[in-house]
């Protein structure tokens, strides 16, 4: 089944600067994930023009991402994701796609605005497995448990994280953003999709040892 998701957003950055974000290993490792080797199905190809348009094909889908400049310093992305869905997903799919899409683009405008130019690591680190996360619930009691060690924090809200204080900058079903001085931390309750929760941890200082340390509090959790 062919499926198309569009968008277009407003980041408060030039062209230039939007460009490194989305086409760099060290710009994509601030907002969305790097590999260490590409994915199996990611051998598709990319057609580049910098720093205006992206073109990444892999398996039977595309992204496209078209960047235009704007009043002040400021650009416009406009994003295509499209392709063929695999024939077990019906339009649950697209929905949970642009959903996704739609966080990871909140944090690409969170990168551009309070960490320009600088480049990240990407850090990723997962829950133990749980049986409630087999069992698909709404939620899982690993997240409600980070949920009240954080103090059921809320958009705005000032917390203490294992890897120093910060602020929430995103709360919504499923999904908690937290920015601290030096990156942009994010929790992902996937027990709906039968995964453990995952912090994806976007680092634009010093990385040493920031896996391990969600890794341990993780298990904490669980």
């Amino acid at each position: 089944m062919n499926f198309e998701i569009r968008r277009e957003i407003a980041l408060p950055a030039t062209p230039e600067e939007v460009w490194r974000a989305i086409a760099t290993r060290e710009g994509q490792a601030g907002w969305f994930m790097t590999f260490d080797e590409a994915p199996d199905d990611a051998a598709g190809g990319i057609t580049e023009d910098p720093p205006h348009r992206l073109e990444q094909r892999f398996g039977t889908q595309a992204i496209e991402y078209v960047v235009e400049a704007a009043s002040g310093g400021t650009s416009v992305l406009r994003f295509v994701h499209s392709g063929i869905r695999e024939a077990d997903w019906g339009d649950e799919w697209d929905t949970m796609t642009a959903f996704g899409w739609d966080l990871y683009f909140f944090t690409l405008a969170e990168y551009l605005r309070h960490f320009p130019g600088r480049p990240a690591v990407y850090v990723e680190a997962e829950a133990p497995p749980s049986p409630d996360v087999a069992a698909h619930p709404p939620t899982s009691q690993v997240w409600r448990n980070v949920l009240a060690a954080l103090d059921d924090p809320q958009e705005g809200d000032r917390v203490e994280t294992p890897v120093g204080p910060g602020v929430v900058d995103r709360r919504v079903e499923g999904y908690l953003g937290i920015r601290t001085d030096t990156a942009l931390v994010r929790f992902h309750e996937r027990s709906l999709l039968g995964m453990c929760l995952a912090v994806g941890h976007h680092e634009t200082g010093d990385a040493t040892g920031i896996k391990d340390t969600w890794t341990t509090w993780l298990k904490a959790m669980a």
